[in-house]
Order: structure tokens, then C-alpha cells, then sequence
């Protein structure tokens, strides 16, 4: 098969799912999102327009597969080494075109000095990240990365290895419920901060710092800026569901969030990346049957864990998405080495959903 390469063809970059994966549960962002994020001139995680290259491999006629390469230069920074990222790899089942695309990446990337390539990152640790490697017939959760199930295979057909295993998670209310008990409550000097629309970036930027501090120690883990939070966060206002998410104060500061959002990719997929004259019938249909809630992240400032802060958000959380009519909440990736974090999920009762690994390879 004649394959051609192009760079940089945003048009024919969002289209490849549609073309490679019908009858497939991929969800697409939307493509206006998808242009804003992939722009090296407005995402502040780029310090300029050389850390970022797309491409798309063609035949047949079509777009066949698509890949990004990138370099998060705080990482590098922060851990020591000199790694480039590739993301978004979507693919057909075919291995000349996933080589095609993994060579191109891997020529950016050497051709400016970096001696280790690994993804998927979309686009950095606290986004989507990594493939899917079990759990492949599970409907994900908004923010949480599907593949399909040849793509682990074509990764390693072209000498990348799998580490960092992760997974996502997923709690049945019902059960938990019944299993729940009493609410908790907060220890002294601890309240619940006001989340309103007035209030949400003030809201936001409290549950920025609380993410620094809190995830400061996590591998690959690099603090977000406050003009990269609030890029990731534009839309947040418009999906919000008070009920879903907590910000925790005392002594004037804040020491807890917990960051949930209804599950948006029935919608996504309803509506394949586009708004068209059926959008709001679509929505509607959504607002009135969704059942299906997502935890983005949630922590609490070092100096406040072990004081039962994050049990609580969990319980509080749980307790209003069940009120309000949310029947599991999903959770995004979280490593096989945070045994803190996965004991959570233990007493909450969530089940792991899907399995996740990083793919890298030496240059």
C-alpha cells in the first residue's frame, strides 16, 4: 500500500477515528477543543512552536492514522531527563501505517537532541495518558484514554515496551451506599468553601494550589501554572455540577478538593466532535438520562492528610450524585504504585475498570 505523510493537517487529524474506528466506542473531543489544545501558540505548556508537531499517515484515500510529538519541557526539567512524548496515536490494524507514524515521531524527536520517546500523552501526566491494554470492553469515563485492542501489539511490533502500569475505576453508588453508613463530617476548623458560578474561579484556583501540593511527590508529577490550569479549565463552568465536586477550607486556606464532572462521552459520541443543528436535542436527551458521574482528581494538602479530609469528599461527593439521580462514578488513571491512593478506592468500593500502560523506547 502507498502511504503519504503529511504534518500538521489538523482537518485530516481529527477525521482519523471516524475513518479507522467505526463500530468502535472512540469518543472524539470536540474539534474546536481539539484545535485550541494542539495549537503550540495557545497552549501555555509549549514555551514555543517547535515542541509540537502532528502528523497523519494516507491511503486508501483516506487519513489511516494520526500522531503527536511533543515535549513537556517542565518534565524534563523537574525529573531529570530528556524524554520526548508522543500522543493521540490512533491507528488503523495495520503495521505500516502505525510504523510510518511512530518513525515520524521518532525522527522529530531525535532531530532535536531527545534520547527517549514515550506515550500516549495527551498531552501531559495530568491529562489523558497511556493505552489501554485490559479492560478494552468497558464504555470509559470522560478524561479516561480508550484504545483499541490492536494497538498495544503495533507498539511493541515496533520495539516500544510497556511500563508504568495504571488503572481506571469505577464505583457502583448503589453498593457503595448500602455499605457506606453514616455521613462523615468534618474535623474542626475544616468547611466546605462556596461553589457557585460566581465563585468557580476562585474555586478553581484553590483546587490548583491543592493539586501542587498535593500531588508534589507523584511520579512524572509537574506543578501546573495558573495560565495552564485555567487553559485546561475554560469550559468547566459550562459542565459543572456543583454537587459533584468540594473544596475544603481551614485557617484560611485551602487543604482539600475533589474535582467531578458529569460523564460527557455519551454525549461526544452522539454528537461525533461537531455542533450541528441536532446539538441541542442531543443535550437535552443527555441531561435527562445520564446516569454516569467522573472524579477527575481529588487531594489534600501534605500538612492535612491523615485527618480524614478525603473520606470525606468521597462520602460528601457519593451521597449528592446518588441524591441527584448518578448511578456510578467513574475515576480517572491512577499508577499501580499509589497504594495511598488505591486503598481510597478499596474502601470506596470501586472496582478497576480498565488497565493502562505507558509505551517508551530508547532512540
Amino acid at each position: 500500500m502507498r502511504l503519504t505523510l503529511r504534518q500538521g493537517d489538523l482537518k485530516a487529524f481529527f477525521q482519523v477515528p471516524f475513518e479507522i474506528y467505526q463500530g468502535h466506542p472512540y469518543v472524539s473531543p470536540l474539534k474546536s477543543d481539539l484545535s485550541r489544545v494542539l495549537s503550540a501558540r495557545e497552549n501555555p505548556l509549549f514555551e514555543d512552536a517547535d515542541d509540537f508537531a502532528m502528523f497523519t499517515a494516507h491511503g486508501q484515500g483516506r487519513p489511516m492514522g494520526r500522531i503527536t510529538a511533543h515535549v513537556h519541557r517542565g518534565s524534563n526539567t523537574r525529573h531529570g531527563r530528556n524524554a520526548a512524548h508522543f500522543g493521540y496515536f490512533d491507528c488503523a490494524d495495520d503495521g505500516e501505517v502505525a510504523r510510518t507514524l511512530l518513525e515520524a515521531a521518532e525522527a522529530w524527536a531525535r532531530a532535536r537532541g531527545f534520547d527517549w520517546i514515550e506515550g500516549n500523552f495527551n498531552l501531559t501526566a495530568m491529562q489523558m495518558v497511556g493505552v489501554a491494554t485490559g479492560g478494552l470492553e468497558h464504555q470509559v469515563y470522560s478524561d479516561c484514554m480508550w484504545s483499541p485492542p490492536w494497538l498495544a501489539g503495533l507498539l511493541e511490533a515496533n520495539g516500544y515496551t510497556r511500563r508504568f502500569p495504571m488503572a481506571t475505576h469505577e464505583t457502583d453508588l448503589s453498593v457503595w451506599h448500602a455499605q457506606a453508613g453514616s455521613p462523615r463530617t468534618l474535623p474542626e476548623g475544616v468547611s466546605v468553601a462556596p461553589l457557585t458560578r460566581l465563585t468557580l474561579d476562585a474555586r478553581l484556583e484553590d483546587a490548583r494550589q491543592v493539586l501542587n501540593a498535593s500531588f508534589d511527590a507523584n511520579p512524572m508529577f509537574v506543578p501546573v501554572s495558573r495560565k495552564e490550569y485555567m487553559f485546561q479549565a475554560k469550559d468547566l463552568k459550562w459542565i459543572m455540577d456543583k454537587r459533584l465536586s468540594v473544596v475544603l477550607h481551614a485557617e484560611g486556606c485551602p487543604v482539600g478538593v475533589l474535582i467531578g464532572i458529569p460523564d460527557l462521552n455519551p454525549l461526544l459520541h452522539r454528537m461525533r466532535g461537531r455542533f450541528g443543528l441536532s446539538t441541542p436535542w442531543h443535550v437535552l436527551r443527555h441531561l435527562m438520562g445520564n446516569r454516569r458521574a467522573v472524579v477527575v482528581y481529588y487531594g489534600v494538602r501534605p500538612d492535612w492528610q491523615g485527618r480524614g479530609l478525603a473520606p470525606y469528599m468521597v462520602d460528601r461527593v457519593n451521597r449528592a450524585a446518588l441524591a441527584a439521580g448518578y448511578s456510578s462514578m467513574g475515576g480517572t488513571w491512577i499508577a499501580d504504585e499509589n497504594r495511598a491512593s488505591l486503598r481510597q478506592m478499596e474502601k470506596t468500593g470501586a472496582g478497576r475498570l480498565q488497565e493502562l500502560h505507558l509505551f517508551g523506547k530508547h532512540l
